[in-house]
């Protein structure tokens, strides 16, 4: 992920959560909008729910690599948050990366 690929404003997030698309799945939430960006931008959050701090890194790390294994499959253009579920905890990447999909999919930025 480069630089320019992460949500970082908090101005972004507030949009994002106030007039973007929500989908829910066992293990993710997922929010995205439209940003009308010749590439995606993305953040991937964990919160305290779902657990200590090595619990919260280990989260995102396999939500990371699940984007990073079905990103070439998503729609350009969006701006995605990626929110972890206290489920997530004790998961392989794989269980992680079925979520992902489905929720984006259901979204509507899969590309089948």
């Amino acid at each position: 992920m480069l630089k320019k690929e992460v949500l970082r404003k908090k101005s972004d997030f507030s949009s994002i959560y106030k007039k973007g698309k929500s989908v829910g799945d066992r293990y993710v939430v997922v929010f995205c909008r439209k940003n009308n960006l010749p590439y995606n931008r993305i953040a991937f959050l964990a919160s305290k729910k779902v657990g200590n701090s090595v619990v919260r890194n280990r989260a995102r790390r396999l939500m990371k690599e699940s984007y990073r294994q079905i990103f070439e499959r998503l729609a350009v253009g969006y701006d995605i948050i990626f929110i972890a579920r206290k489920t997530i905890v004790n998961l392989k990447c794989a269980d992680v990366k079925k979520s992902i999909e489905a929720a984006t999919r259901r979204s509507g930025i899969l590309k089948k």
